[in-house]
């Protein structure tokens, strides 16, 4: 079966032969064209073409009648009556340029003669920056070089390497090339041995040859990346010491080191000289992944690096947490006996946790009595108990991993704003950027002294005064007016911001509403009920959902109107409190149907109205009992 397929491809190639040379015959079996002083010429020759008739191959034994024309491509540059045609060309480009000559007979299509293809280059270049290496000590020599500019003609190079003994080894490339591998081997038997490299670029135009390249076994050989990495750490509970394990090559001499977090885009680095595979790393940080690789050198001066090696990816073990949490709190009375105590902290940072925390121990003690209540809590930041409103109460809250607890963050529970001389004043909130709000004050009046910090506090604002919202805060040191809070901000919320200054037993505050952006509220409250109550009507609504406030609200307003009257409605304004849901208008005429509405403002603007509400006051007129209207005024 494979002979009989062999046959067939040696018939099929003889076959496409005999064709290509019968298509040459017929194609110029008219005439011929020649060129001189070459079909291969330097840029910027110039050169004869020259076509002519064979006997008896003209349109008419009269030459007169025999019209020969020169085609370059496909556009006429030269023609002549007779039996031959000469025509000198001049300025050619780089590359192949095809010309054509054509016989045009009277009352006939032009029949084509012959052509040639002239080739335009140049001669190559001297080869530029000869350089060879060997992969690993048992490699093969391989060399590359610039060829310089393109010739546009076919060029071969010769690769020649001459060693001790007139040892000579040859490779030969063709057209485009750069590169050679000689496929011999250079052995460390004779290291300082001598070895020269040359290149030689050859075409119809000439030839250049490189400068020779003189190297020696160390001066070539690269290294193969070390493998098989691995680290140890020396003790599993810390990682004062660690070391880093590899295999090399036997003749390495030098190692380079670099590791980093897997989070940092900045190197360690760390060279040694016959490390023999190991070397002690003394700087990691507990708990985190680093990346290491390991690159060889054979030796001090002589020679490359190793690529490097493969990335070892390992994570350090754990150790005991440093630093201390962050804690806030919260106080909120029950009743005459008891109050609500709410603690808040902030997680470590990764380098001061240096390991999973598992629990977060609080410590809660009545520093007179002496009684001590302990929790652990698992993965929550807060924690919230019930204790005596009397008595003077410290708590205490650590972070612990597997390897041990940070030290505990000691604070006395007091009232933050029971110093009315220590509050800020002057608080003010603006808005920075959609997610950033600036607050701003000014130092207490009395006691500037006794601030140690400042403790601004903020939490989107509920109407229901839901303690589950979450608490966020910042500290700032007693020499600072200002603090640009960003952590949990959104745009078209509203926001509760307290000002703490604290001093070493007492507290004193002030608070602000601020947003970040605002627009319009999108809608108006919702009005539930209105009664009458001793010849007034009170007014109760159900506050606008957060999602729909877009802001801080400023004012609500009342609006009302006689039904079915054409009059401008009056409108009573009032100043936005949380709390409020219920608003007392005087001043009504009994017995009149009346139209009310209520609609809600932030500093962008006005929402629409809400539901519409009718009621009709039966009892007397309470202008006529003499009480004044509760601000009355057109719309």
């Amino acid at each position: 079966m494979a002979h009989t397929f062999r046959r067939c491809s040696l018939a099929l190639i003889f076959i496409t032969m005999w064709l290509l040379i019968k298509a040459k015959i017929d194609e110029c079996k008219r005439g011929d064209v020649t060129v001189k002083p070459s079909r291969v010429i330097l840029l910027g020759s110039t050169v004869n073409i020259s076509c002519s008739l064979k006997p008896r191959q003209g349109c008419s034994p009269y030459s007169r009648r025999n019209k020969l024309i020169l085609y370059k491509f496909d556009r006429r540059i030269n023609f002549h009556h007779g039996h031959s045609l000469n025509a000198e060309v001049t300025g050619l480009p780089l590359g192949t340029t095809l010309f054509v000559c054509k016989l045009a007979c009277i009352n006939s299509d032009e029949i084509q003669i012959c052509g040639a293809e002239i080739l335009v280059g140049v001669a190559p270049e001297q080869p530029q920056n000869l350089s060879c290496i060997q992969k690993g000590e048992q490699g093969t020599v391989a060399c590359t070089w610039e060829r310089g500019q393109d010739t546009h003609l076919y060029t071969e190079y010769t690769l020649q390497l001459s060693g001790p003994k007139n040892l000579t080894w040859q490779k030969q490339c063709k057209d485009y090339c750069d590169y050679l591998d000689f496929g011999i081997n250079l052995t460390p038997k004779s290291p300082e041995s001598n070895f020269t490299a040359k290149v030689t670029a050859v075409n119809s135009l000439g030839s250049s040859s490189s400068f020779p390249s003189t190297f020696t076994f160390l001066d070539i050989v690269r290294p193969l990346p070390p493998w098989d990495i691995r680290i140890k750490f020396q003790k599993a509970s810390s990682v004062s010491r660690c070391t880093l394990y590899w295999r090399d090559e036997g003749l390495v001499l030098l190692n380079r080191l670099r590791y980093r977090p897997s989070n940092s885009r900045h190197w360690n680095m760390v060279n040694v000289t016959e490390a023999r595979g190991r070397h002690d790393l003394l700087d990691l940080k507990p708990f985190t992944e680093y990346e290491f690789q390991i690159s060889s050198k054979l030796h001090l001066y002589k020679g490359s690096w190793s690529d490097w090696s493969e990335t070892l990816r390992a994570q350090t073990p754990e150790e005991e947490p440093t630093g201390m949490l962050d804690v806030w709190y919260m106080k909120q009375h029950i009743d005459y006996s008891r109050q609500q105590i709410s603690l808040f902290w902030k997680n470590l940072s990764v380098s001061e946790a240096r390991g999973k925390i598992l629990h977060y121990q609080v410590t809660l003690q009545e520093l007179t009595g002496g009684k001590v209540m302990t929790q652990n809590i698992t993965g929550h930041t807060s924690w919230t108990t019930v204790i005596s409103r009397t008595g003077n109460w410290a708590v205490a809250v650590s972070a612990a991993n597997s390897k041990g607890s940070s030290l505990p963050t000691r604070i006395n529970i007091m009232n933050l704003c029971e110093a009315g001389l220590l509050a800020p004043h002057q608080v003010s909130a603006n808005s920075e950027s959609m997610d950033s709000i600036l607050v701003t004050w000014q130092p207490p009046r009395k006691d500037l002294s006794a601030v140690q910090e400042y403790v601004v506090e903020w939490r989107q604002l509920h109407p229901g005064g839901d303690t589950q919202i979450p608490l966020n805060w910042l500290r700032s040191p007693p020499y600072n007016v200002s603090a640009l809070i960003s952590e949990n901000i959104k745009p078209y919320t509203c926001y509760e911001i307290r000002v703490y200054a604290l001093s070493e037993d007492q507290g004193g505050c002030s608070s602000i509403l601020g947003n970040s952006k605002h627009k319009a509220p999108l809608s108006g409250p919702h009005i539930n009920a209105i009664t009458e109550e001793k010849g007034s009507i009170l007014i109760s609504w159900n506050s606008i959902p957060v999602q729909e406030q877009m802001g801080c609200l400023l004012h609500y307003r009342i609006y009302w109107k006689e039904r079915d009257s054409n009059s401008q409605p009056q409108l009573c304004e009032i100043p936005y409190r949380v709390s409020q849901n219920s608003h007392p208008i005087n001043g009504l005429q009994p017995r009149v149907t009346y139209v009310l509405w209520m609609t809600a403002l932030t500093a962008a603007g006005e929402s629409s109205q809400g539901n519409e509400r009718e009621f009709c006051l039966q009892g007397e007129d309470t202008a006529a009992l003499g009480q004044a209207p509760d601000r009355l005024v057109h719309a």
